[in-house]
């Protein structure tokens, strides 16, 4: 679907929200934005981690996370850089993706740490419990707790370090977007 189609859908779905909701979308779009990179990444990094947890590395559930998390990553760059942040940065693009990248392992790591204390720290594993007490605490651990300590910690960290205000980096302070903007509704 090319830009435009996405635009005309972002702004028939703002058409439709109560203006107290569109005004909050509109004031929050990055965030929002984010979030939708983040759904998506979610979903690569589900499909990714059970496939591999289910299937050639099942012995290796942290193993299958990392690959998982890094397969999503290179997802949600290119996502972020082209939607979520595009108005943003101003860096060569090679360094704007070496500090993604930095930033992702670090979220990596945060993402990962829940799973490994849980499987390795409170021993929530077969033959310890049950499989479904071992494949409820997976999923809490490496995809909600997880997910939402790295998501929280990416957000600030892309927004601070890999794309940040290009106004705000030479002085100046953006209070609202301008009509000029290249990023009017969505």
């Amino acid at each position: 679907m090319r830009r435009s189609g996405v635009l005309r859908i972002a702004n028939a779905v703002l058409a439709r929200l109560p203006e107290p909701l569109h005004a909050l979308a509109l004031k929050h779009r990055e965030l929002l934005k984010f979030a939708v990179v983040g759904g998506t990444a979610f979903l690569v990094d589900n499909t990714v981690f059970y496939g591999l947890k289910l299937t050639v590395l099942e012995p290796k559930p942290v193993t299958a996370k990392i690959i998982a998390v890094l397969v999503a990553t290179i997802v949600s760059y290119v996502l972020n850089r082209e939607w979520s942040f595009r108005t943003r940065g101003g860096r060569e693009r090679r360094h704007e993706a070496a500090l993604f990248f930095l930033v992702s392992g670090v979220g990596l790591v945060l993402s990962s740490a829940p799973l490994w204390i849980s499987r390795y720290v409170f021993r929530l594993e077969t033959p310890d419990v049950s499989l479904v007490t071992q494949e409820i605490a997976d999923f809490m651990s490496a995809q909600v707790i997880g997910t939402l300590i790295a998501m929280v910690f990416r957000f600030w960290a892309l927004r601070k370090w890999v794309f940040p205000d290009e106004q705000a980096q030479s002085g100046s302070v953006r209070l609202a977007p301008t009509a000029d903007s290249r990023d009017e509704a969505a």
